[in-house]
């Protein structure tokens, strides 16, 4: 069941990318938070397309509509589903991709994990649009998460081979977090954003696409969550944003600069400041032994270039036998991780607050 996540909060993910719409189920949900709906649309403004040249031209609201679970103003703490409709596809963009799989997509997998009955129009549920109702899921669990002192936010590490001032993992702060969101390109540096922006566009103008990192971080967490080995904090967190259809690697605190590091560099010195216990250093990202350790969570997520690009490439026609010619037409982004951001966020906050709940015991 490749589209449900979850143990005390269940996602169930439905819709294509040229259907009628897209959305969400949310089980386990706690009951009596406020919704927010100025928070919750300004979370999917963050990532709606067609905000700008960096985004794909496709222009969709992105407007969920509230089918069950919100009565009054507040969580009912039943099953809350949310649908959001496609009002701007041309599927006639996609006429050909039955038959000439795109390189770099998953129009050849999901033809075999389907039997030839997937929808390749846009991608079909493979699709980056499927990121939608995560984002509304994922600002429905910040702030039930606000409540509980916990503040999840993110910045765009780097494009291409641009680099912004990462955070400072042991100090990061709730200030800063909710800064990066109000943002419209969450950076810490905007000196780094305008070559950003200009990587991205030296890549439209070559018909071609760029990627990128996004660091993200969590504040307030308590130490205790998450289990070893096989059920880790890690683990949990990137099974869900492996889900995130770009999404290629994930690594927590120094991830593989730890390969060359000693460990006398590598260990975070332990030490205790007015009852709570810290670390001099935040090398391993929050996490020990798969559990919390009441430092700020740091991870970065690698984005993939945009595999949909208008310069040639070539394909296995699977008609004719023969490698041919691939063009894709339609409407792209050159550069996915302008509009990431809000969707590596939404991930953590729901890996988070299902930690938190299984925690009290709601699994």
């Amino acid at each position: 069941m490749g589209s449900i996540w979850g143990n005390a909060i269940k996602l169930s993910l439905f819709g294509e990318s040229h259907g009628a719409g897209i959305g969400v189920v949310i089980d386990g949900f706690p009951s009596g938070v406020a919704y927010d709906e100025a928070f919750i649309l300004r979370e999917m403004e963050r990532r709606a397309p067609g905000r700008n040249k960096q985004s794909t031209q496709r222009r969709e609201a992105d407007l969920p509509l509230i089918q069950s679970g919100i009565y009054n103003g507040k969580t009912t703490g039943t099953p809350l589903c949310a649908l959001i409709q496609n009002t701007n596809q041309r599927s006639g963009d996609y006429a050909a991709l039955s038959a000439q799989p795109r390189p770099g997509h998953a129009d050849y997998t999901g033809m075999v994990r389907y039997q030839g009955c997937n929808d390749p129009r846009g991608g079909g549920h493979f699709s980056g649009r499927l990121t939608a109702p995560l984002v509304f899921a994922g600002a429905m669990c910040k702030l039930w998460l606000k409540t509980q002192g916990v503040t999840v936010g993110s910045h765009i590490q780097s494009i291409a081979q641009i680099q912004d001032m990462p955070f400072d993992d042991v100090d990061v702060c709730p200030e800063q977090l909710d800064a990066l969101r109000e943002a419209d390109y969450p950076v810490n540096n905007p000196r780094a954003l305008d070559a950003m922006l200009a990587a991205i566009e030296d890549a439209r103008e070559a018909q071609d696409s760029v990627g990128g990192v996004i660091e993200c971080a969590a504040t307030g967490l308590p130490a205790g969550l998450g289990s070893p080995m096989l059920d880790t904090v890690e683990g949990r967190l990137s099974s869900l944003l492996f889900g995130v259809p770009a999404v290629k690697g994930v690594e927590f605190g120094a991830g593989f600069a730890f390969a060359a590091l000693r460990g006398s560099h590598a260990n975070d010195a332990i030490y205790q400041e007015a009852g709570t216990v810290k670390t001099e250093t935040n090398n391993n990202g929050g996490v020990n032994g798969g559990i919390t350790n009441g430092m700020p969570l740091v991870f970065r997520v690698c984005i993939k270039p945009t595999p949909s690009i208008s310069s040639l490439q070539q394909t296995l026609n699977l008609q004719t036998g023969r490698v041919e010619p691939l063009s894709i037409h339609g409407r792209h982004d050159p550069c996915i991780v302008t509009r990431a951001a809000p969707v590596v966020e939404a991930a953590c906050a729901v890996a988070l607050a299902d930690l938190l709940r299984e925690a009290n015991g709601y699994a």
